[in-house]
């Protein structure tokens, strides 16, 4: 179990290390935008099964792929504080904590001494990662109120704001 943690982390941050330099959010692998991701049963905190779907088709959703030692994840914090700051009554922020090399405990410390403004989920069987076709931490999705994503992107330059006035519309 360590020995897979480690090997999907490393596979993570091989990904973000080895990317072009020049790739843009357009660029990323993921959820193609125009799509509708399929339902996803994840877990809150507490351990308790969550639909995604009493989020997705609502408002506009965003939805961050994170962990606890994701240093781009960190320096993302404030562009989606900000965000949640001026659009967090017209969106919903979504933080879907993966279960490479942490723990629901170690978010839940982790929370607790650096607490966010956002609704955390748990990934435990990476339902989620494959439901997205998530390439790494700091992947975000914007979905519009119909449910469609109108964004994905990768690290932490994002513009976040732009992404969501376009679910916005």
């Amino acid at each position: 179990m360590v020995k897979t943690c480690v090997v999907r982390r490393a596979s993570f941050v091989a990904a973000l290390l080895f990317a072009p330099v020049s790739l843009h959010a357009q660029d990323i692998i993921g959820i193609p935008v125009g799509e509708t991701p399929p339902a996803v049963t994840l877990e809150n905190l507490n351990g308790d099964s969550v639909a995604l779907s009493q989020w997705i088709g609502k408002k506009p959703v965003i939805i961050e792929f994170w962990a606890t030692w994701c240093p781009i994840c960190a320096a993302l914090l404030p562009r989606m504080e900000a965000a949640q700051k001026k659009y967090g009554n017209q969106a919903e922020f979504l933080v879907v904590a993966v279960a490479v090399n942490q723990s629901r405990n170690s978010v839940r410390r982790h929370l607790e001494r650096d607490p966010m403004p956002f609704t955390f989920l748990w990934d435990g069987n990476g339902a989620a990662v494959r439901a997205f076709q998530a390439p790494s931490t700091s992947y975000i999705a914007v979905l519009d109120s119909k449910g469609k994503v109108v964004y994905t992107g990768v690290g932490e330059d994002q513009d976040i704001e732009a992404a969501l006035r376009r679910a916005l519309r």
